[in-house]
């Protein structure tokens, strides 16, 4: 299942954070993309070179995982490693010091990126930490990706808030209560790493926050597809967050 499919990168904006719904995509090719239509809402464009952010804290030694579990994993030491490299006006996927960032230029906007394999279940770990914007951001991952309108996505904010979403046919559709507030002490503040934990198994979803379930919710639209990393602003754009660790594990028995 780790097969890599022949496929054209995409980049893909998603208005409306935690359900509130999908306003549009385009895709990212060898050259950058021409800024997104005019939405109601007023943008806040990054800048390239992006502003000093905070430095980033180490990351923490990930537990040993039995070799016979991963399905994937990836430091993002190798910035050929298969993960969209672009940067615009609007937005940032790509390898920097190490890690892999996604930098949101947009307000009301998600942002993610896709390595191009196919799984069925599985449970997805990477360490997020947000180095810039405001703590009323989201990160996390991504399972069971057909395309940009199909798949699940599960997602932290600094500001204490998650959700596990689901996309199909370009709807989103929260499985969780939207807003849901996790206790403060579950998902550290900005400036701090954060294990983002997810899994898909047959229906069953679950999404952690520092080996702490949050929430399970059961759905059996999507069966299997790619995985990935998003992150996104609410109303303020200029959020930049950094992803370390990813890895695909074969479920617990």
């Amino acid at each position: 299942m780790t097969s890599r499919r022949s496929r054209v990168v995409r980049w893909v904006l998603v208005f409306g954070v935690l359900g509130l719904g999908l306003a549009g995509c385009r895709a990212a090719a060898a050259t950058p993309l021409p800024p997104p239509s005019p939405t109601p809402t007023p943008r806040a464009l990054l800048t390239l070179p992006l502003p000093t952010p905070i430095p980033p804290t180490p990351t923490p030694t990930p537990t040993p995982i039995p070799a016979d579990r991963i399905l994937f994993q990836d430091d993002f030491s190798d910035p050929n490693s298969g993960w969209p490299r672009v940067r615009t006006e609007w937005g940032i996927t790509d390898y920097v010091d190490g890690r892999y960032r996604i930098g949101v230029g947009i307000n009301y906007t998600d942002l993610w990126a896709n390595p191009g394999l196919d799984f069925a279940d599985a449970r997805i770990e990477v360490d997020a930490q947000a180095i810039a914007g405001s703590e009323y951001n989201t990160f996390g991952v991504i399972c069971r990706y057909q395309d940009e309108k199909n798949f699940y996505f599960f997602i932290l904010s600094n500001a204490g808030y998650y959700a596990i979403i689901k996309v199909e046919n370009g709807e989103q559709y929260p499985l969780t209560p939207e807003r849901q507030l996790a206790v403060r002490e579950i998902i550290r503040p900005g400036g701090l790493v954060n294990r983002v934990q997810a899994e898909c198994i047959g229906n069953t979803l679950r999404l952690y926050a520092n080996g702490t379930l949050l929430a399970e919710v059961q759905d059996a639209t999507h069966a299997h597809g790619d995985v990935g990393l998003i992150a996104g602003a609410f109303t303020d754009a200029g959020v930049v967050v950094d992803f370390d660790n990813f890895v695909v594990l074969k479920p617990d028995e």
